[in-house]
């Protein structure tokens, strides 16, 4: 196992996460529910299994597209996702 990927892994994952809708709808649930093991549980597999098809696919992906595609690829789309973002707020000022 490589440890230094599985803690960039972490990393990059925790972060992103971090107050993300993700955070927030296992914190309101919380918030709402006494169960909490139960919250817990279910939102820590939804993210494992989130990961898995992730995983999955981009595994599968990259047999047939080369990875500089796939790096271009998902760098243009964020740039795309973050310029929409940043419209959508301008229009709503």
């Amino acid at each position: 196992m490589d440890l230094k990927l599985l803690l960039t892994t972490f990393g990059m994952i925790f972060l992103a996460e971090l107050g993300d809708k993700t955070q927030l709808a296992t914190f309101f649930l919380s918030a709402n529910y006494d169960s909490k093991i139960s919250i817990f549980i279910g939102s820590a597999g939804a993210l494992v299994v989130c990961s898995l098809i992730a995983v999955f696919f981009g595994a599968e992906i990259s047999k047939f597209i080369p990875q500089n595609y796939i790096k271009i690829g998902s760098g243009v789309f964020f740039i795309a996702v973050g310029v929409w973002i940043l419209f959508s707020a301008i229009r709503t000022i």
